[in-house]
């Protein structure tokens, strides 16, 4: 995959990747705020850039709300099920962590705050453990009710940390969910749901997938709308 960084006035970084695989240009943004352009392996980088340029006002609007909190702060909800405890210990000597069935708890020496960045990385890789849970306790079956109510089949369903896709499906019909899902609102994580059982009668984007989504989600367009102010991240604040 061919690759090329350049500075666009309005934007600032952008990464023009060609991929012999894609058939449109496409815009994106990462979890940590790159900006990416992904388009055909034949078409010129003059082109992503022009393309970015008549994006450059949703960039800015989405790089406003891409990033994560300065802090994971104490008390924060993580995913369904977990509440973050951030809490001063005068005997510990190290950062520790540790994850129940609703808890989320960071113990750190006295002499620490809470925003110290040993904190936080500990705090957000045991959030992800949280979410790891989470996610493959409820979203399995999740899968499995919308599936059976709607005439879906699929072959087999994993959970993994992903972080510039909500969801996979394969031509095989396998299933790949995004452990970062359980940071969505229920009605966005059954869009993504859907999306990918879709997936399972129509592998490509295109009108018979749209309808096939549509036939089981009427208002897909205002959920596909809603998710775009999500990133795959811990604790963001929409």
């Amino acid at each position: 995959m061919a690759s090329k960084q350049v500075e666009i006035d309005g934007v600032g970084e952008v990464t023009l990747y060609k991929r012999r695989s894609t058939a449109s240009i496409r815009l994106s943004i990462t979890p940590k705020g790159q900006v990416k352009v992904t388009m055909p392996y034949w078409v010129p980088y003059e082109a992503g850039v022009r393309f970015a340029k008549t994006k450059a006002g949703w960039i800015q609007d989405h790089l406003d709300k891409s990033g994560r909190p300065s802090i994971l702060a104490n008390g924060r909800l993580i995913g369904k099920m977990h509440r973050l405890v951030l809490e001063a210990s005068p005997v510990a000597e190290k950062v520790s962590s540790r994850v129940d069935h609703a808890v989320v708890r960071i113990t750190y020496p006295a002499n620490m705050t809470a925003d110290a960045p040993e904190v936080q990385v500990a705090a957000e890789r045991a959030g992800v453990r949280a979410l790891r849970q989470q996610a493959e306790l409820l979203l399995p079956n999740r899968l499995k009710g919308l599936a059976m109510m709607h005439g879906f089949e699929y072959a087999g369903v994993q959970i993994k940390q992903l972080t510039g896709r909500w969801g996979s499906c394969d031509s095989h019909k396998n299933i790949v969910l995004n452990l970062y899902l359980m940071e969505l609102p229920w009605p966005l994580i059954d869009y993504v749901l859907f999306h990918e059982l879709a997936h399972t009668e129509v592998l490509r984007h295109g009108p018979d997938f749209w309808a096939a989504m549509k036939r089981v989600l009427p208002d897909t367009q205002v959920r596909r709308k809603a998710i775009k102010m999500y990133r795959p991240v811990i604790g963001q604040d929409i």
